[in-house]
C-alpha cells in the first residue's frame, strides 16, 4: 500500500521518543508498506493500512550507512523499580 499521509497531519506528527523530532516519509517498496523516519534518532515507524504506528515498541532503527562511524543503540526502557536508587553505588564502584 502506498503511503499517502495528509501533509497537514505529517506536519504535526513527531517521534514519540524524548527528542520529539519531526518525521519524514519513506515511500513504500514492493510488498511493504511505507514508513515514517525520525529526523533525529533514525527510528523507523511502520505505516499499516495508511495508519502510522507511532509506538516505540514497534519502531526499528535505521540501518547505518556504510562509512558512518556513529551507530544507534537500542534504547533501554526500564521501569521505575529497575532504576538504581539515587544514592546506590554504580556497578563500576563495587
Amino acid at each position: 500500500m502506498a503511503l499517502s499521509l495528509d501533509p497537514q497531519l505529517l506536519e504535526i506528527l513527531a517521534c514519540p521518543s524524548e527528542d520529539h523530532a519531526p518525521l519524514r516519509e519513506v515511500p513504500a517498496e514492493a510488498g511493504r508498506d511505507g514508513e515514517l523516519v525520525c529526523t533525529a534518532c533514525g527510528r523507523r515507524y511502520p505505516v499499516v493500512d495508511g495508519i502510522p504506528v507511532l509506538l516505540l515498541t514497534e519502531a526499528t532503527l535505521a540501518e547505518p550507512t556504510i562509512g558512518t562511524e556513529a551507530t544507534l543503540a537500542e534504547p533501554t526502557i526500564r521501569t521505575e523499580a529497575e532504576l538504581p536508587a539515587p544514592d546506590a553505588p554504580s556497578p563500576a564502584d563495587r
